[in-house]
């Protein structure tokens, strides 16, 4: 299935941004990979009002949700690994009005990978019970949630 797998994403634009541009084929932790995606993406829109980058993710969020339930649709199982469109969009959520710098970048990028890996409540329970794309998208986002409470709360208080 891999070799079938790199040619489908590279030649079916759908899957291409499912798998986040490609990085969701690495053998070895694909959604840390997807999470890497992010950080070229926060810095292209990083500069634009909180509304302008709030409309971009909900954009994004949107197209995500096609995007993963077409592609989950494709290979038939649920949130595969290596769709990690939901990982770019849950970084991009932790890093909404996020303080400038790269200290901030790798702390925000820490605190997605963890509540993303370690899934509490309600994450997991999301991730079991909802279906397709928007199952896909949703505990992601919910991650990105915890992260960005966790960031601001870093940064005000800290």
């Amino acid at each position: 299935m891999q070799k079938n797998l790199v040619r489908k994403v590279f030649s079916h634009p759908i899957y291409f941004i499912a798998f986040g541009f490609g990085a969701g084929l690495s053998p070895f932790a694909p959604g840390t990979c997807g999470t890497l995606v992010g950080i070229p993406l926060y810095y292209f829109i990083q500069s634009l009002s909180l509304l302008n980058y709030a409309i971009v993710l909900l954009l994004a969020t949107l197209i995500g949700i096609w995007v993963c339930d077409v592609t989950e649709r494709g290979l038939g199982v649920h949130d595969y690994s290596g769709i990690v469109w939901d990982e770019v969009c849950g970084f991009g959520l932790t890093m909404w009005a996020a303080p400038s710098g790269w200290l901030w970048i790798v702390i925000g990028f820490i605190l997605f990978r963890i509540f993303d890996i370690v899934k509490p409540w309600p994450i997991a329970w999301i991730d079991r019970k909802m279906p397709g794309g928007l199952g896909v998208m949703v505990d992601d986002l919910m991650a990105g949630v915890y992260a960005w409470l966790s960031l601001q709360l870093i940064h005000r208080f800290f």
